[in-house]
């Protein structure tokens, strides 16, 4: 008893005499941080008392693409923590290759009668996928918000890291290290934030159509994409994600080319162990925490029927120098 205590005091920010007196029905403690405190022990998997059993917990549903990149758990941590101090309990829902698609998930969580979702990574920022199920949100007024950026005419709020300015970032890191031939990794041709950092790439350097290269967000995709690249003579290369950069180093080193001594790679997310690789990683870091708290900010307006404007919240990314970029190679 005295453990749970603990833990879910350190959860909410509490004392534990302020999660013993909601446990045990005691006035003084306000109805926010008494849903909190509830919230924490449905997160932490301990069972509510006998007489709180009956309430039911508000539910919000934090929709993401996959849990390989680390980036995506980043965020569910600090958007689930952010939730939990509401007193919202997040249900993670995550999708799986051939298992439970978006559509389904956003299904899950109307017959739950949820009070609203947060998507990250999702199917809205793909303008060739099915958007149907983000219609049916938004007709039953369910609460919605987005993290990075998505296609048009969705008429949800969001927040974004600004793909233009990670791009202009990492091109003139490379520019000032004298790479003339810069290539730019990218997820597919549908998708939004590569589109935006294409787009930013053209306005700040030459950029031929053959140094730019499509993939999907794996490791592997980010090999296949580099390694034509590399065959193409481009010396720096800038990855939609760290994973891809991290694709793009093994095939650097497939072809006998070092790094960062003849190919430099920057990633995008900084997400974790990226300053653990070899060498460590060059990336424009997403402000992950600032970004995820927008986003609970927003969502928690909404279900407290604050009108929010279906607005995007740009928010700057930071360069992060380490190992895998250096002087280009001399011809």
């Amino acid at each position: 008893m005295t453990r749970r205590l603990a833990e879910v005091a350190k959860k909410v920010g509490v004392s534990e005499a302020t999660v013993s007196r909601v446990l045990n029905g005691k006035p003084g403690v306000s109805e926010a941080t008494r849903q909190s405190v509830l919230s924490a022990l449905d997160v932490l998997g301990y069972e509510r008392p006998t007489q709180l059993r009956g309430e039911r917990a508000r539910l919000v549903g934090l929709v993401l693409p996959e849990l390989q990149n680390p980036i995506f758990p980043a965020f569910a941590e600090v958007i689930g923590g952010a939730l939990a101090q509401l007193g919202l309990t997040p249900v993670l829902c995550t999708q799986t290759k051939g298992g439970v698609s978006e559509a389904d998930y956003v299904d899950l969580l109307l017959q739950q009668q949820v009070s609203g979702v947060v998507f990250a990574g999702g199917l809205y920022a793909q303008a060739d996928a099915p958007h149907e199920h983000y219609r049916r949100l938004a007709e039953r007024n369910i609460p919605v918000v987005l993290v990075n950026a998505s296609i048009d005419d969705l008429g949800f709020p969001g927040v974004s890291c600004d793909d233009a300015v990670a791009v202009e970032q990492a091109w003139r890191h490379l520019a000032s290290l004298g790479h003339e031939r810069i290539g730019l990794v990218l997820g597919p041709d549908d998708h939004m934030p590569s589109a935006r950092k294409l787009a930013a790439a053209r306005t700040v350097g030459e950029l031929p159509e053959e140094r730019v290269a499509r993939a999907m967000f794996s490791l592997e995709g980010g090999h296949a994409a580099a390694s034509r690249l590399i065959d193409r003579g481009v010396t720096g290369i800038i990855c939609a994600s760290d994973p891809l950069a991290l694709g793009a180093i093994r095939a650097a080193r497939r072809k006998g080319l070092g790094v960062p001594d003849q190919v430099s790679v920057v990633g995008y997310d900084d997400s974790a162990f990226m300053n653990c690789t070899e060498p460590p990683l060059t990336t424009v870091r997403q402000p992950i925490e600032a970004m995820g708290r927008a986003a609970v900010e927003l969502l928690n307006a909404q279900i407290g029927g604050g009108s929010v404007a279906p607005e995007e919240l740009l928010f700057e990314p930071e360069l992060v120098v380490r190992g895998s970029t250096a002087q280009a190679p001399r011809s």
